[in-house]
């Protein structure tokens, strides 16, 4: 079969699928995008649509978004479509035995990690928040078993020193979409490998209270963590009775002794705000206060003032 004739299905959600829907968009005969519902945001509940469906709708390919895709009526409506193969890439929903019966060839799925370290929601915060030297992503076979399919395929890179997670899907969403074509231009020639349960590990969805920092870990855990959750849920601490998000920092000290006060504000200029940790010191140097734009260090210190021996929470 050549790759202009086989015909397929995209089912994919986020940011980090639209590279995916890209390159079966102009390699593929690509018969419809299958995404989540419209969402209502703010305060206004304005109806938003997901990074998918802005594109599909751009490249003017069909779009469902079904509240329910298990079961055989929704296999059934796809089947109408005689798909070759059905692709998904941060779909959000389990698929259901119905469904992944319909495509000839199967379904593929783009994860982000190298599996299989780091199934579910969130790889790519978690393999930043632990502190991971590389992340990856993989093209696996879809199985019912939540990321626990054959691997087709799996590209590796380094994680930035400062590289934060928003940074990182940017890069990955990329690498997935080319790994997707290698895969199936010499579909008939991969032999997936079976994955080995002795490493696998979860990557829970992150929630809002995850953002919090715990100033006791070391300064390395806590710019790891920073980074790890940028830009959502964003990492915040509590200085009195206000919510402080830090969006940036950098590490100053690793000295393995422990602080005798973590979140103690050691220094501050308008170079940033050194606080002490579990071990090391940690600088930061782009903050936000409630209601107020994300300041850089010197912006804030025009306005604003963070006392000497002040113990963040």
């Amino acid at each position: 079969m050549t790759l202009t004739k086989m015909k397929t299905i995209f089912m994919g959600t986020p940011d980090f699928a639209v590279p995916t829907l890209e390159i079966l968009n102009e390699h593929t005969d690509l018969k419809l995008v299958v995404t989540q519902p419209d969402k209502k945001q703010g305060r206004g509940k304005k109806v938003v649509f997901s990074p998918v469906k802005d594109k599909a709708l751009e490249l003017g390919v069909d779009i469902i978004q079904p509240e329910i895709v298990k079961g055989k009526k929704f296999a059934s409506k796809i089947k109408e479509f005689e798909p070759d193969l059905i692709v998904t890439a941060a779909y959000g929903k389990l698929l259901g035995p119905s469904l992944l019966d319909v495509p000839i060839l199967g379904c593929l799925n783009v994860h982000a990690s190298i599996l299989p370290r780091y199934r579910g929601a969130a790889p790519i915060n978690h393999a930043i928040i632990n502190g991971e030297k590389e992340a990856g992503v993989s093209i696996m076979k879809t199985v019912l078993e939540l990321d626990a399919g054959d691997v087709y395929l799996i590209k590796k890179l380094e994680i930035g020193k400062s590289e934060t997670a928003g940074e990182l899907t940017k890069r990955l969403s990329q690498l997935g979409a080319a790994a997707l074509l290698e895969v199936i231009l010499n579909f008939e020639n991969i032999i997936p490998v079976k994955q080995s349960d002795d490493n696998k590990s979860y990557a829970s969805q992150l929630l809002k209270i995850d953002g919090k920092i715990d100033w006791s870990k070391s300064a390395r855990q806590i710019d790891c963590h920073i980074r790890g959750v940028n830009p959502w849920p964003g990492a915040y601490t509590l200085w009195g009775d206000k919510v402080v998000k830090i969006h940036k920092c950098e590490v100053l000290n690793t000295d393995e002794s422990s602080a005798p006060n973590p979140g103690e504000v050691i220094e501050h200029s308008k170079s940033g705000i050194d606080i002490s940790c579990g071990k090391g010191i940690i600088r930061v140097i782009n903050l936000q206060l409630p209601g107020k734009n994300a300041l850089t260090a010197k912006q804030f210190f025009s306005g604003t003032r963070v006392e000497q021996g002040t113990i963040l929470v």
